[in-house]
């Protein structure tokens, strides 16, 4: 199955030097010259993500990425400060390359990361009852299959990801549709809340914290 790779960058020379250098191993590229074309993530294989974007900060784009999602992000920048590697790092990026850099070792890096992606499994969640395969978005409830629509996936894979933890109202909201471009209404995360209960049989399992927000419960 072709890995699919997005190319978020302003340098239009060195997006498509990228893509170009990169064509011929089997990977699909999408390209994007700001945070606002990027539509849809969580589609990616892997992520390369510029931190100096004309319309926001690289970093704030993973932090609100690794809400969601566990898609492998390589940072490229400029900056080649110590704390600006150790702050991608600790944001979730899998790697951090400074410019310049060798496009051959850039496609040596990614090479690893798709491959230790692909044997982490990271994409999947098991706990006897529920399996769920986010990558192949496929989701059983007791062996039987479930139907879930894209908004109710990243809700739960955003409570998957943090498991007995409790996310507030304001943190979800934010995690699952910042980047619509529909309106969202207030009730919007009740609702889809209660049709994910109903469709998993999870009413024991995503609880509700009065006055905070959801967890998903593990025992």
């Amino acid at each position: 199955m072709t890995k699919t790779i997005f190319i978020v960058e302003d340098d239009n020379a060195l997006n498509n030097g990228i893509a170009l250098a990169l064509k011929n191993t089997g990977y699909s590229f999408k390209q994007f010259y700001s945070l606002g074309e990027v539509k849809d993530p969580d589609s990616a294989d892997l992520i390369i993500l510029d931190v100096n974007l004309p319309d926001g900060y690289g970093f704030d784009f993973l932090e609100k990425l690794r809400r969601t999602s566990d898609t492998p992000v390589i940072i490229l920048t400029a900056n080649d400060l110590e704390t600006d590697e150790v702050t991608g790092l600790e944001l979730g990026a899998d790697d951090y390359i400074t410019k310049p850099f060798s496009l051959m070792v850039l496609r040596a890096r990614i090479d690893k990361i798709l491959k230790r992606s692909s044997q982490s499994g990271a994409s999947c969640y098991d706990d006897g009852t529920y399996f769920f395969d986010f990558e192949k978005m496929e989701f059983t409830v007791k062996g039987d299959p479930v139907e879930l629509s894209k908004t109710e996936q990243k809700l739960l894979r955003c409570l998957i990801r943090n498991k007995n933890q409790t996310l507030t109202r304001e943190k979800l909201i934010d995690a699952v549709w910042t980047g619509s471009e529909e309106y969202v209404d207030e009730n919007a995360l009740s609702v889809t809340v209660n049709r994910l209960r109903k469709k998993l049989e999870a009413s024991e399992t995503i609880k509700t914290v009065y006055g905070i927000g959801y967890l998903w419960r593990v025992n």
